[in-house]
C-alpha cells in the first residue's frame, strides 16, 4: 500500500480506535494522545513491514498500551495505585477486538458530539473535531486555520481538558441533550464544508482537503442517521456544491462567478447524489435549513445555464428558509433571490433592510452585492464606490483580485 493509501486508511481508522480507546479507559484528553503516537507509529512501521492482519486492533493494543503507560505515571502522582493496576489488568488481557462496524461508527457518532460539546467555542469545536475524528495532525489543522502550530496546539489541549473537566460520559446524548448537540455537529461539518469550499483568507480560493474532509464525515453521519432529514439535507448541500467546484475557478486560479461558469465542468455524478437525497428527505415532512438549502442548491445545479434558472422557485425556497434561520447571509441570499425575480429595486430595498446587522460589519459580501445590484440598476458610479468597499473588507485574495476587476472594468466603461 503506498504511503497515500495508508495516509487514508487510517484517516478512516482514526475516530474507530478513539472510540475504542475512551470506551475502555474514558479520559479523552489522555487517550487522544495516545491514539495520535499510536498513529504516528503506524505511520512508520506499516511503509516498511507491511499491514497488519487487523490494522485497527493493531492501533488499538499500541494506543492502550501507551494509554497504561500514561494513567500509570499520572495515577501514580495523584496518588490512585489501585485504579491504574486495575487498567493494567485489563491491559494484560487485551487483544485486538474484531471489527464491529456498527460499533466503530457509534463510537465515531459519539466522538463527534462530543467534540461538539457546547461547553467548547465554535472554532474549538472544529479544531478537536479536524484532530480527533478527521485523523488531522495539530499540523495540519494549524494550516487550515492559517495560524501557528503552537496556538494550535494550546487551543486543542484547552478544549480536551474542557471535555474532561465536564465530566461527560462516552455515550450518545439523548433527548433535549441530543437535539442541541446534533445542531452544533452539524454546524461544525458545515462550517469546517464552507473553509474548504471558500477559503475566509490566503492566495487559494478553496482548500479541497477540508471540504473533502467535511464531506467525509458527513456521510458518515448519514450512514448512522440516515432518517434524519436535516443531516440527509447536509450531505446534500455539500454534494450539490462541490459539484460546481471543477468551474469555480480560471486557468489562473481566478475567481468564476456562477452566472460564467462552465456548467459542463460540474460534476454530474455528485449532482445526481444529491438530488436523489433530496428527492428522498423532502417527502418525510417538515424542512429545516439544511434541507432548504440544498434544494436550492438542486434547482441551480439541475438549470441548463444561468438565465434558465427558475429564481421564482429560490426565492419562493429562501422565504421559507427566512421563516427557520435567522442568519443574515441567508437574508443576504434571500436579497439576490428577489432582484432576480422582481428587479434591482427590490433586492436593494431587502438589502438595506439587513444592512444594519452587526455580524455583517465586517463581511465584504453585502457590498459585493450591492455593487451588483447597482450595475444593473444602472449606478455605475455607486456600483464602482460599493465594488471598492468590498475589496477592502474581503480577506481572500482571489476575492480581492475578483472585486479590484469589477471596480477597473466598469471605471473603463
Amino acid at each position: 500500500m503506498t504511503g497515500h493509501g495508508i495516509e487514508d486508511l487510517l484517516r478512516g481508522l482514526t475516530p474507530q480506535v478513539l472510540g475504542a480507546v475512551v470506551r475502555r479507559y474514558g479520559n479523552f484528553d489522555t487517550a487522544e494522545d495516545s491514539v495520535q503516537e499510536a498513529l504516528v507509529a503506524a505511520n512508520a512501521q506499516w511503509p516498511l513491514q507491511g499491514l497488519p492482519t487487523n490494522p485497527r486492533g493493531w492501533l488499538i493494543t499500541v494506543a492502550s498500551r501507551r494509554m497504561t503507560d500514561l494513567l500509570r505515571r499520572d495515577q501514580a502522582r495523584r496518588r490512585r495505585e489501585q485504579t491504574v493496576a486495575a487498567w493494567s489488568l485489563t491491559q494484560q488481557s487485551l487483544a485486538p477486538a474484531p471489527d464491529r462496524q456498527s460499533s466503530d461508527t457509534d463510537d465515531a457518532l459519539i466522538l463527534l458530539f462530543m467534540c461538539c460539546h457546547p461547553s467548547l467555542s465554535p472554532s474549538s469545536q472544529i479544531a478537536l473535531t479536524l484532530r480527533s475524528v478527521g485523523g488531522l495532525s495539530t499540523a495540519e489543522v494549524a494550516r487550515a486555520f492559517l495560524v501557528p502550530e503552537g496556538a494550535m496546539t494550546r487551543r486543542i489541549t484547552r478544549a480536551k481538558r474542557q471535555i474532561r473537566d465536564s465530566g461527560i460520559p462516552f455515550a450518545m446524548p439523548i433527548g433535549p441533550d441530543r437535539a442541541g448537540r446534533l445542531d452544533a455537529v452539524l454546524h461544525v461539518l458545515y462550517l469546517i464544508f464552507n473553509e474548504g469550499y471558500s477559503a475566509t483568507a490566503g492566495s487559494r480560493l478553496y482548500r479541497g482537503d477540508l471540504s473533502a474532509e467535511a464531506i467525509r464525515l458527513a456521510r458518515m453521519m448519514h450512514r448512522l442517521m440516515p432518517e434524519d432529514a436535516e443531516v440527509t439535507g447536509l450531505v446534500a448541500l455539500m454534494l450539490l456544491t462541490e459539484a460546481r467546484r471543477p468551474a469555480r475557478t480560471g486557468p489562473e486560479g481566478e475567481l468564476v462567478p456562477l452566472a460564467d461558469q462552465d456548467r459542463r465542468q460540474w460534476d454530474a455524478g455528485l449532482i445526481a447524489e444529491g438530488v436523489a437525497l433530496i428527492s428522498a428527505a423532502l417527502p418525510r415532512g417538515s424542512a429545516g435549513p439544511y434541507l432548504l438549502q440544498a434544494a436550492i442548491a438542486a434547482i441551480h445545479d439541475e438549470a441548463p445555464s444561468f438565465e434558465e434558472t427558475d429564481w421564482a422557485q429560490i426565492l419562493a425556497f429562501y422565504e421559507l428558509l427566512m421563516k427557520v434561520s435567522e442568519s443574515p447571509v441567508v437574508a443576504l441570499n434571500h436579497a439576490v433571490a428577489a432582484a432576480m425575480v422582481e428587479g434591482p429595486e427590490a433586492g436593494l430595498e431587502l438589502l438595506e433592510q439587513i444592512g444594519s446587522d452587526k455580524r455583517l460589519a465586517r463581511d465584504h459580501r453585502p457590498h459585493a452585492v450591492r455593487g451588483h445590484l447597482l450595475e444593473i440598476s444602472g449606478d455605475i458610479a455607486g456600483a464602482i464606490a460599493s465594488y471598492q468597499e468590498a475589496a477592502r473588507w474581503a480577506t481572500g485574495v482571489q476575492q480581492q483580485r475578483y472585486l479590484h476587476t469589477q471596480v477597473a472594468r466598469l471605471s473603463v466603461a
